[in-house]
């Protein structure tokens, strides 16, 4: 009996460390199944200094309430209307151009000048019966400007040297046109200008030109006569000459002078020309 029992406590002493064995067996495989996670690693991070922040505060929300709209009341404007006035259309006057006048020389054969006078170059010779159209005229009528027939140019010719076929000589304008210039040889210089009374006296120096060309002097002069500007050319063979140039006048009387060659004309000068005296007053 003693014996069995001392088997039976050494049999049950191994079964309890076996046991515990087991157990501890048992532990460790469950630990080593469940694997151990490991803690992340904090990564350092950038950390903003906090600012002061103005923390708003509760402002109150205004609720939208009734409001009424103001009624527009229509208010009438005073317009100033504008009163049609009538308005006047001039109907432009058609003025008729008449034809220039014409005529044909009535004497054997005249001569057609560069200028209004005898005083002027000769240009060239109409004949009788030449037909010509007038252009223009000088301010008295007396010598008018005229285009021959068959013509290219124009000239001076006496009007009396003509015999009108149509038109009248004054339906022209007056004219004076330009001379034929020629710079072969200057203007004479005046040397001297005296007035006695109604008489001008005028010497001027002399031109050295050949006598092939030599065609005197042109003085081209406005001189008072009856109360009015008298248009006076002169062609003087010397180098002094006389005017009468009267008093009564509203514009002072003038002149000039050119030298004349048988191409045209120099430049012109100016003549200084007196002025008539006031007349004296007698003393009482």
């Amino acid at each position: 009996m003693s014996a069995n029992y001392g088997l039976r406590s050494l049999r049950r002493e191994k079964i309890t460390h076996l046991q515990v064995l087991v157990f501890a067996l048992l532990a460790g495989n469950l630990l080593g199944c469940s694997p151990v996670t490991a803690l992340p690693t904090p990564i350092p991070t950038h950390t903003s200094v906090p600012t002061s922040t103005l923390t708003p505060s509760n402002t109150p929300t205004l609720l939208p309430t009734n409001t009424l709209s103001p009624t527009v009341t229509p208010t009438a404007t005073i317009t100033d209307t504008p009163t049609r006035t009538a308005t006047i259309t001039l109907t432009p006057t058609i003025t008729p151009t008449l034809p220039p006048p014409e005529g044909f020389v009535n004497v054997a054969q005249a001569n057609c000048r560069y200028g209004p006078g005898w005083a002027y170059l000769y240009k060239f010779g109409l004949y009788q019966g030449i037909s010509v159209e007038i252009q223009g005229r000088t301010d008295r009528g007396d010598w008018v400007f005229v285009l021959p027939l068959w013509y290219e140019t124009g000239c001076w010719i006496k009007a009396d040297l003509l015999e009108l076929t149509s038109g009248d000589i004054f339906s022209v304008e007056p004219y004076y046109g330009v001379l034929p210039f020629s710079d072969i040889y200057p203007p004479p210089w005046i040397t001297e200008v005296t007035r006695n009374g109604d008489e001008v006296f005028i010497a001027w120096s002399d031109v050295r030109m050949t006598a092939d060309k030599y065609r005197g002097y042109l003085l081209e002069t406005w001189l008072c006569q009856d109360g009015e500007l008298v248009f006076t050319p002169v062609n003087v063979d010397g180098l002094t000459t006389v005017f009468i140039d009267e008093a009564g006048c509203s514009e002072p009387a003038w002149g000039r002078i050119y030298s004349a060659e048988k191409h045209g004309y120099s430049k012109w000068r100016l003549i200084p020309w007196p002025a008539h005296e006031p007349p004296l007053t007698s003393m009482r």
